[in-house]
């Protein structure tokens, strides 16, 4: 089983940077796909990024390309998010997530993950 715990959301302006953090337990972290996905008020939870394994490979949605960066210490247990240019669209609560049962391909959705965290709060004023 895997804790994930997120952190490093804010109040941030426009044109800002913020680097969310995903912080899990477990000795098996390295076995395991990492995803940031987030959910603005009133809308469905959408897809931001995923990291393979290794970190050798990751998935971007359309919206965050060119802007944001995902990456992973398996040292450290600890999956990264680095938002950069943040706008105002960008305002949602951010979850990260957890999944080792299928190939990589298929972690730009939410169903294969099994562990999720409880989210950390990124509001981007204009």
């Amino acid at each position: 089983q895997v804790q994930l715990v997120e952190s490093g959301g804010g109040l941030v302006q426009a044109g800002d940077s913020l680097r969310l953090s995903c912080a899990a337990s477990g000795r098996t972290f390295s076995y395991y796909a990492i995803g940031w996905f987030r959910q603005a008020p009133g809308k469905e939870r959408d897809f931001v990024a995923a990291v393979s394994w290794s970190g050798g490979s990751t998935y971007y949605a359309d919206s965050v390309k060119g802007r944001f960066t995902i990456s992973r210490d398996n040292a450290k247990n600890t999956v990264y998010l680095q938002m950069n240019s943040l706008n105002p669209e960008d305002t949602a609560v951010y979850y990260c997530a957890a999944g080792r049962k299928y190939s990589f391909s298929h972690y730009t959705s939410s169903r294969p993950y099994d562990y999720w965290g409880q989210g950390t709060r990124v509001t981007v004023s204009s």
